[in-house]
């Protein structure tokens, strides 16, 4: 199979910041480990340290669980000692700040009403807030978007369908918004007019708003992934992924440098995307037509006008739908969900393509739609039905599946990723809020 591709635009720079991020009044090894977005500092699913648990269950090695007080698929972010996450309850969105020494709920505010989900794995709340250390950015399926301090007080708050029309989405908003240096910045990718828009971090001040017009097919157009940081000749940018093409966008402005099309070479009129492409040692990796593929574009090859000659390596014989892959130390981590190769958790050099190890976590009905997290030597794999399965040593020839921990609230509707808080390790499941350590 080939994939065809075409490059609309070029540019002489594009970019990334990866912000520095920082919480007053630090205490504990959990401020310490400031986890800002739902995959990592870097936006690769990356946390540093050797002495996360590898074995837990609902009575070992839980330090606390905290019952949830409505619906969210959000991944929690850390700062400050606290961790944030987004609910729906009472027919209002909230944001939780969750105690992470002792899980005990420190605040809860209310953001707008809740627009709730159209899938039973949905909600109205699954987009992942993101924290600068000095204030937490929540964003919902009805549109809202709030700037809340460390303590709960509300900055300032925008709704973003009032603003620049209805969300046109078949399913539930996933999308999680990013921030540059100054700025947080929201993608919307839909059938119907899809856009960037950025918004001073401080006061809520709209800087820029870029339209994204990109030809793609009826639900093709429509697209779940979040943003990424990248990084040109230390200039800022931010690379989209979408509605069948990748883009490159001055951060500083908005203005669109670059993009690559023909990820939907036969345009099928259902290619949606949900898994975020990872960006890492200046290759962005894009998998796309429902797990079926992943693409790795040279990002500075893009911006210098190169077009499909950007393609570091392409291969249709492995990719995920919905995990977003993880990567580190020149390696990506790939998570597939389809039917034929469920659970194949496959290991691949970021520079080539090619695989250096493949492990098969036990087949079962449960998908996967939570992201791998890379932790110590070990990858951690969680299925919807809340086991996590501990994959290492990485530093091996060749890992295997060393831990499978489950828990009660086994309900299929897991997505939430787990995310480090010092040496310890949250999950959200359907109900609850987990956390665990040695």
């Amino acid at each position: 199979m080939r994939t065809q591709f075409s490059l609309a635009q070029s540019c002489t720079a594009a970019i990334l910041v990866i912000f520095s991020l920082y919480a007053s009044g630090i205490s504990s090894a959990a401020d310490v480990a400031s986890w800002p977005q739902w995959r990592g500092p870097e936006q690769n699913g990356f946390a540093p340290g050797d002495s996360f648990p590898t074995v837990w269950s609902e009575t070992n090695g839980t330090k606390w669980r905290l019952e949830l007080p409505g619906r969210g698929g959000s991944t929690p972010v850390v700062a400050g000692g606290k961790a944030f996450l987004t609910a729906g309850a009472d027919e209002k969105n909230h944001l939780l700040a969750v105690d992470v020494k002792t899980g005990k709920l420190d605040w809860q505010v209310e953001l707008g009403g809740d627009a709730g989900g159209k899938h039973q794995k949905g909600s109205g709340a699954n987009p992942s807030p993101v924290t600068d250390g000095e204030s937490v950015y929540a964003y919902f399926r009805s549109g809202d978007l709030a700037c809340v301090s460390l303590a709960g007080e509300i900055q300032w708050q925008i709704n973003l369908q009032k603003e620049f029309g209805e969300d046109s989405l078949w399913w539930d908003l996933g999308t999680s918004p990013l921030l540059t240096d100054n700025a947080v910045v929201v993608a919307v990718m839909q059938t119907g007019p899809s856009y960037l828009v950025a918004f001073e971090k401080t006061t809520g001040k709209q800087l820029w708003k870029t339209e994204r017009k990109v030809l793609a097919p009826e639900e093709s157009a429509q697209s779940y992934t979040t943003p990424v940081n990248v990084t040109i000749n230390g200039l800022p940018g931010i690379a989209v992924m979408g509605a069948d093409h990748l883009t490159l966008n001055d951060a500083k402005s908005g203005k669109e440098l670059a993009r690559l099309g023909g990820f939907n070479p036969e345009e099928r009129t259902r290619e949606r995307s949900i898994s975020s492409p990872v960006a890492h040692n200046g290759i962005v990796v894009c998998p796309y037509q429902r797990g079926q593929s992943l693409t790795a574009v040279r990002i500075s090859e893009l911006a210098n006008g190169k077009g499909k000659a950007a393609i570091a390596w392409f291969r249709d014989d492995l990719g995920s739908d919905v995990p977003t892959p993880a990567a580190h130390d020149g390696r990506v981590y790939v998570v597939s969900d389809d039917k034929q190769m469920r659970g194949l958790v496959a290991c691949l050099d970021n520079e080539t393509g090619k695989t250096i190890w493949e492990v098969q976590i036990p087949k079962s009905r449960k998908s996967f739609s939570s992201s791998p997290l890379v932790a110590g030597d070990h990858l951690y794999v969680t299925g919807e039905d809340a086991a996590v399965y501990v994959i290492g040593p990485l530093s091996s020839a060749q890992p295997t599946v060393v831990a499978t921990n489950v828990v009660t609230d086994s309900d299929p509707t897991t997505v939430s990723s787990p995310v480090p808080a010092g040496d310890n390790l949250l999950l959200r499941t359907r109900n609850r809020l987990y956390c665990f350590g040695k």
